[in-house]
């Protein structure tokens, strides 16, 4: 089932006087449970997509439903409380907390998200989490401690531990090597099947796409059928 649709979305930018189009009506319907890919050269508008569907900045026209709602006619508070709620995401960086432990990057982000759990639940919940992506022996570890790999690992869980039903990820294997990088891919593909999300990602490494249920190619900021 389709959660996640983009009808005619279009995004243009203005320096000045001068207009450029970036994205040229673009649909496309994403599924529950399925990993897609957006690939396509530097500048084909991959970027501007993912970051309009993450509700991240507006588009200039088109409509984007999300489970039913039609982000495109809500305002920014609106769009904000959906996107801390119900959308995760993850970064060619992993851009943790330096002071905080594993333990605490994931305390932090239910609180973000409005958590209505008790605390002791919550560390329960950030347990079973951090088990889940192999994590919780490191719990207690800073972030310089840790590796590239492990960072990426911890970045996902503290994606998902407050169950958004959409994953955006913008290159995340791009600061790895090729086995850390098919291992946090493996991860992505097998949590977007478990606990049944709607993922969407970009990348450059083709050797990523074994890994996804749909590729969505990009050019001049049209899809390449």
């Amino acid at each position: 089932m389709s959660i996640f649709t983009l009808n005619q979305v279009r995004k243009t930018f203005t320096h000045g006087e001068v207009s450029e189009e970036i994205l040229k009506g673009i649909s496309l319907s994403l599924k529950e449970g399925k990993v897609t890919a957006l690939v396509g050269a530097s500048g084909s508008g991959k970027s501007t997509l993912l970051t309009i569907a993450a509700g991240l900045q507006p588009a200039s026209n088109g409509q984007i439903q999300f489970d039913g709602k039609n982000l495109s006619g809500m305002n920014a508070e609106q769009v904000r409380k959906i996107r801390a709620k119900e959308f995760g995401f993850v970064f060619q960086f992993a851009h943790l907390v330096p002071f905080l432990t594993v333990e605490e990057q994931l305390m932090l982000m239910l609180d973000v998200s409005e958590s209505t759990l008790t605390k002791q639940d919550q560390k329960r919940k950030v347990t079973e989490m951090l088990e889940f992506v192999e994590m919780n022996h490191r719990k207690k570890a800073y972030p310089a401690s840790l590796s590239g790999g492990e960072k990426q690992r911890v970045a996902i869980a503290r994606a998902l531990i407050h169950q958004p039903k959409m994953l955006f990820a913008d290159e995340p294997t791009a600061s790895l090597d090729s086995k850390k990088s098919k291992d946090v891919m493996k991860l992505i593909r097998d949590l977007t099947k478990d606990l049944n999300l709607t993922t969407l990602m970009v990348t450059h490494d083709e050797e990523m796409l074994a890994y996804v249920d749909q590729i969505v190619k990009m050019s001049d900021g049209t899809l390449v059928v």
